[in-house]
């Protein structure tokens, strides 16, 4: 049984140039393809036209809901901020187009077949990179290997935030305290220590078109380390505390 509502959630910050075409893509595929959805974007405190192209583009998109963050910015709040506001089951995707819409019909229908999440894999057979910085390439393989061996799970693109998730696991790992991108660690790890289902298939992951990558490595090493050993006390010192029931 597939989902009853897929919600993308899609946080942007200072991505007029991209929306138009990521947006429009993404809505022709999932209509094309029947899916129910909803597209929730949160306007994460932008400088450039971002919230001025978005209530343009509901004239033409009409399942697109756009939410503004006025509070604390940062790529992490802003997914909270989207799951505040969501009706089915989630979806996150880049505002900058580098995932693709025939990528999240996948993870509609992998959720519909019962798993309860749907954790995407550039670096698998079948999945593909098009125009990777070498260097984040070479730390983005560094940081999964520790992810790796420090949780001892097959997973090798936990980084990467492109994954869907039930509604009832997004509740389960309640609350997310990462603010920044070490949010696209937090919930996977969360989801697999809390014992909940999941599964891994190939994506294609494309660099952008427009604007820049608001990812600074520098600032985020220290985050995610909290992150991973934050998750890694709870999987190995809480006693279950934290398990599903």
């Amino acid at each position: 049984m597939s989902p009853v509502l897929l919600s993308v959630v899609m946080p942007a910050r200072d991505e007029a140039g991209s929306l138009p075409s990521a947006l429009r893509d993404l809505y022709a595929e999932f209509v094309r393809e029947k899916v129910p959805h909803e597209i929730v974007v949160v306007d994460d405190g932008s400088r450039d036209a971002t919230w001025s192209v978005l209530q343009a583009l509901r004239g033409e998109i009409p399942t697109l809901a756009p939410v503004r963050n006025t509070g604390a910015n940062g790529f992490g709040r802003a997914i909270i901020l989207g799951l505040d506001h969501y009706k089915g089951d989630a979806v996150i995707m880049m505002a900058d187009a580098s995932d693709r819409p025939e990528d999240a019909v996948t993870y509609w229908r992998l959720l519909g077949e019962g798993h309860e999440c749907v954790f995407g894999s550039r670096f698998m057979r079948r999945g593909d990179l098009a125009d990777y910085p070498r260097f984040k390439y070479l730390v983005n393989r560094v940081a999964n290997l520790f992810i790796r061996v420090i949780f001892n799970i097959p997973l090798n693109d936990t980084t990467n935030a492109f994954k869907a998730y039930r509604r009832s696991v997004i509740d389960g790992c309640r609350p997310l305290i990462a603010p920044h991108f070490n949010l696209t660690v937090e919930l996977p790890l969360k989801a697999i220590v809390r014992g909940y289902t999941w599964t891994v298939t190939p994506i294609t992951w494309k660099n952008r078109k427009h604007g820049v990558a608001k990812l600074k490595i520098k600032e985020m090493g220290s985050r995610y380390f909290f992150i991973c050993m934050y998750v890694w006390l709870e999987k190995y010192f809480s006693r279950g505390d934290f398990k599903r029931k």
